[in-house]
């Protein structure tokens, strides 16, 4: 496993923030109902599997978006009408931002990365 980082985003709007499909997409407007939905799609393959299973060509799909990190972690709280996130994990960036846009789309912008000491 690769070094954990720490994430931080901002939601703008986290009630309308939703992803593309809907069978999918984050459902709540709770930035701790948010916090939970991430950080199991972090933790657990179960969001994968679903959306890998929708794609045209599943077995096609790429591997390395599918990694989970059982010991990751996600905050959300509401500040002044948007909603910050952290997340502490050893995804890659690239990980981390698929499962984001499955669940509110593009929804969220990544402002700064650091590494875990």
């Amino acid at each position: 496993m690769s070094q954990a980082q720490r994430y931080y985003l901002t939601i703008a709007n986290l009630a309308t923030a939703r992803g593309p499909d809907a069978d999918l997409s984050f459902q709540g407007s709770s930035p701790q109902g948010f916090a939970d939905a991430l950080q199991e799609a972090l933790r657990k393959g179960i969001l994968f599997d679903r959306w890998k299973a929708k794609q045209p060509d599943p077995d096609n799909v790429d591997p390395s978006l599918a990694p989970v990190d059982p010991n990751a972690t996600v905050t959300a709280e509401l500040k002044d009408l948007h909603t910050d996130v952290e997340v502490v994990t050893t995804l890659t960036h690239f990980v981390l931002r698929h499962r984001l846009f499955i669940l509110i789309g593009p929804h969220w912008q990544l402002h700064d990365v650091a590494a875990v000491r």
